[in-house]
């Protein structure tokens, strides 16, 4: 999605894949990206790492997670993964307004 002073990526419902590749090549550089971490019907979080350095980004918001007990994520170290990797994730709870 192009703004004026920014662009995103949103993949919805996805598990890695090698077409996020595409995305730095014909899209301006990305603010946040949007992705699934919650792992069993989308990408987990060490999948999501892969994904943003596909799509080169480097602070994503995680979504599909922790809605029930087979996606429940341990927030510490998906967090602290992607830091190993010089990346921000944000894990915003339902409803949380999340400023970027």
């Amino acid at each position: 999605v192009y703004g004026s002073d920014y662009c995103f990526y949103f993949s919805f419902d996805t598990a890695l894949t090698l077409d996020m590749k595409l995305i730095p090549l014909t899209c301006p550089p990305l603010s946040f990206a949007i992705l699934p971490i919650g792992d069993n019907f989308t990408m987990g979080y060490e999948d999501a790492i892969i994904a943003a350095e596909f799509i080169q980004c480097d602070k994503i918001i995680g979504c599909h997670f922790d809605s029930f007990p087979v996606i429940a994520i341990n927030h510490e170290k998906a967090i602290q993964a992607f830091a190993t990797k010089n990346k921000k994730l944000v894990l915003p709870a339902v409803n949380q307004l999340v400023q970027l």
